[in-house]
């Protein structure tokens, strides 16, 4: 997997197909393969599939200091650059990578040529959400599997986990693995500002909110999308884990968006 530094990380990335760059962020306690790895290939056909570890996931390394929404914006376009030689790149950011994806298009205009951003919020001032980011932070420090057990509960939809069963249930925590910076993406999660960004924001944007999403409720995208000039709102009746519990709407909201 190619590397390239960024301040005082190596970040590392993914690269997988031909044609016009894609760059897919992923979100907290998640990495460039758990997040997206499953959706590569409905993208790799015609698009340069770009994935980077953002600094406290995967195999990206750095020396643990705390992590900031620019920070990580210049590392998505240190790999957007590296990985695409150059040419604009069309961003596609999940939860906090959402966050992330409209820092890299607001500081990094010339790099962005289209903006999707799926469940991101512009500013963490909301009572029930910081309560939401706070227990992840506590469960994280007193044992992994209670925040695992309670993102599995929070993230998808009752009537998906209902489908799935208890095996499907028990299956889905089994498989989550700690990411090594989990504490920091979710104090940067506690702090996420970028209200001040968002006007200078050039790219066309599509903003998509989830209806059953309990952990980024639909009035953090819907905020977004009003911040951000000319943008479009889209809405998908998924739990916030859209990435696996809707798959093909994603799929398919993203490709028409970044069509030609």
């Amino acid at each position: 997997m190619p590397s390239i530094p960024v301040a005082d990380a190596t970040v590392h990335y993914e690269v997988e197909g031909a044609g016009p760059g894609l760059v897919l962020v992923h979100g907290t306690q998640g990495d460039a393969e758990s997040n997206w790895g499953h959706l590569v290939e409905r993208f790799s056909a015609d698009r340069t599939v770009i994935r980077p570890d953002l600094s406290g996931s995967g195999k990206t390394v750095d020396q643990g200091g705390e992590l900031t929404v620019d920070l990580l914006a210049g590392q998505v376009a240190a790999v957007a650059g590296a990985a695409a030689g150059g040419e604009p790149v069309d961003v596609v950011g999940f939860s906090l990578g959402a966050v992330v994806a409209a820092a890299t298009g607001a500081l990094h205009p010339a790099l962005v040529r289209r903006l999707v951003l799926v469940a991101g919020w512009a500013h963490t001032g909301d009572a029930r959400q910081r309560l939401m980011f706070e227990l992840w932070r506590d469960l994280d420090r007193a044992d992994f599997q209670l925040f695992n057990r309670l993102a599995v509960l929070s993230g998808f939809s009752p009537a998906f986990l209902e489908t799935i069963g208890a095996d499907g249930i028990r299956a889905a925590v089994a498989t989550g693995a700690r990411e090594p910076g989990i504490d920091r993406q979710i104090d940067l999660d506690l702090r996420v500002d970028i209200r001040d960004l968002l006007p200078r924001i050039t790219a066309p944007t599509l903003v998509i909110g989830l209806a059953q999403d309990q952990m980024i409720p639909a009035f953090g995208p819907t905020d977004l999308h009003e911040r951000i000039p000319g943008s479009r709102y889209s809405e998908i009746d998924s739990g916030h884990l859209v990435l696996f519990e809707r798959p093909d709407d994603l799929v398919e909201a993203v490709k028409d968006f970044v069509a030609d």
